[in-house]
């Protein structure tokens, strides 16, 4: 995380926006205090690649292939 001055983010918002575009977070300051938080787009292939992961923790396999003790009507 990078800590600037607002006036220094303006002098040089190429160079901080290069910054940002490599997932660095930077935080704008006024007077000292914090006043913006710029933080990069998360990556939106590794965000599902997560929850895919999270998910693939609750599932629950069962044998689809042996036929099941229910039966049923078919349509035909």
């Amino acid at each position: 995380m990078i800590t600037i001055a607002v006036s220094d983010f303006r002098a040089h918002i190429q160079k901080y926006l290069g910054y940002i575009s490599r997932g660095e977070e930077i935080v704008i300051t006024s007077r000292g205090k914090e006043i913006a938080r710029i933080i990069p787009p998360e990556n939106k292939i590794d965000s599902a690649r997560k929850r895919l992961k999270e998910l693939a923790k609750t599932a629950v396999l069962k044998n689809v292939i042996d036929p099941i003790s229910v039966s049923w009507k078919s349509l035909t």
